[in-house]
């Protein structure tokens, strides 16, 4: 593993086969041609419509491409666990649109998108701007359902946070666990299927753990979970047991970690028909999800929480012209990642120029990979690889894996090597 280059753990983990889901002919200079250029907009600048916008320039150097996000900076999710225990700064996990830029040409507008046209093929900004396109491309990442349990809203959140999107938010989180006595309790409630990035919850629960055993040794976490079981399970608990001994306890659905009630006043999650309440110091409730917000307000998703699309090019099945990527999108067997926005976004590239350019659309291979910390030092991974079949992206039987349950301290201290290469080789990807 000691000679495994850069260059051949990029391929590994799906970062640099962005030709693998192109298909069309390169002129000598490896850029792809097309016979006809257009307009395309991107709407939100995370791991699926940064990427977007660069490998739409990147297979047609000669395209008009357009991202508009409100953000200056960009925090990803993916580390900021990193900064709630302690491991790593904001500074860290940001990320700005500069070079896609100056260096691939992107026109990048910091506002935020209020209304979309399908029909005219129109985004109007906050701004008051209307921008025109020929394809438009959907990365609005996730909304939260505060509806779904009683007693808490979106305006709790300053007191209550959810940190399930980086910023401001993981920054009153980690405020709170500082301001948090000794042998207090943090209690998480994690939501339910499907949402952002399966495994962050337990990697939360790692970190914040990591940070009480130096600061705070007699604190307690708490995971209510309305699930039976969580991605890599064996793994976190192994690494609970090693590293923090009972200091984290994982309460499942059928033990009273449904969550039924937040009283927010006391900061207390309720479960069982009120039999079981769970009081915290700090509590950070992770609210079910859905499709962002201005997704949800174009009708993208139908009736229900997610957009359905053909998982071919990523293009809706509701509205022609708009490809929807990322957390959004139902994407079959592909979990909602950065890796897999990052691979998405490829996809429908590739789609989008193919079709402008009046060629078939050609069936993708995608891939996801996610490294969690349980210390600093002992990180554990999962990858896959993902093929268009039957309509959908489906696993591919015996390709991917996870860290081997027996692998002694320093396999796992490689692995926490590999997942900050992991981080700094996709955000170069993606923003670099």
């Amino acid at each position: 593993m000691t000679n495994f280059s850069r260059r051949n753990f990029l391929k590994a983990v799906g970062i640099g086969g962005a030709a693998t889901v192109a298909g069309f002919g390169c002129a000598p200079n490896g850029r792809a041609t097309a016979s006809r250029n257009g307009h395309v907009v991107v709407v939100g600048g995370g791991s699926g419509g940064a990427t977007a916008a660069k490998y739409l320039k990147r297979f047609s150097p000669d395209m008009d491409v357009t991202l508009i996000e409100p953000t200056a900076t960009y925090h990803t999710c993916y580390g900021s666990n990193w900064v709630l225990g302690g491991h790593a700064q904001m500074d860290d996990i940001a990320q700005t649109y500069d070079a896609l830029q100056s260096r691939h040409g992107v026109k990048v507008v910091q506002d935020s998108v209020t209304a979309i046209d399908p029909a005219r093929r129109t985004v109007r900004t906050a701004g008051g701007e209307t921008i025109s396109y020929d394809r438009l491309v959907m990365s609005p990442g996730i909304d939260f359902r505060y509806d779904a349990v009683p007693g808490i809203t979106e305006a709790d959140s300053g007191r209550i946070p959810h940190a399930w999107k980086a910023g401001e938010q993981t920054v009153i989180l980690r405020r709170q666990l500082e301001a948090m006595p000794d042998g207090g309790v943090f209690v998480m409630v994690a939501p339910g299927n499907p949402f952002r990035c399966p495994p962050g919850p337990y990697e939360r629960a790692s970190m914040v753990a990591h940070y009480f055993k130096q600061a705070k040794p007699r604190s307690k976490i708490i995971i209510l979970d309305n699930k039976e079981n969580f991605s890599k399970q064996g793994l976190f608990m192994a690494g609970w047991e090693q590293h923090y001994g009972d200091m984290i306890e994982w309460v499942p659905s059928s033990r009273g970690g449904q969550v039924e009630e937040i009283d927010a006043a006391n900061l207390t999650a309720i479960s069982d028909g009120g039999f079981n309440e769970f009081k915290a110091d700090v509590l950070n409730y992770v609210p079910p999800q859905t499709a962002g917000k201005i997704a949800m307000d174009t009708g993208l998703a139908g009736d229900g929480f997610w957009c359905p699309v053909n998982q071919m090019t990523f293009e809706s099945t509701i509205h022609p012209g708009i490809y929807v990527i990322g957390d959004s999108s139902v994407a079959g067997a592909m979990p909602k990642s950065g890796h897999s926005a990052n691979n998405q976004a490829k996809v429908a590239a590739a789609a989008i120029i193919r079709e402008l350019a009046g060629l078939d659309p050609v069936e993708p291979s995608t891939a996801n990979t996610c490294y969690s910390l349980i210390t600093p030092d002992h990180a554990i991974s999962v990858a896959a690889v993902y093929a268009y079949k039957d309509g959908t992206m489906a696993g591919v039987e015996g390709a991917g894996g996870v860290s081997p349950a027996d692998a002694p301290a320093s396999v796992r201290q490689m692995e926490a090597v590999y997942t900050k290469g992991w981080y700094d080789g996709i955000t170069a990807d993606i923003w670099g």
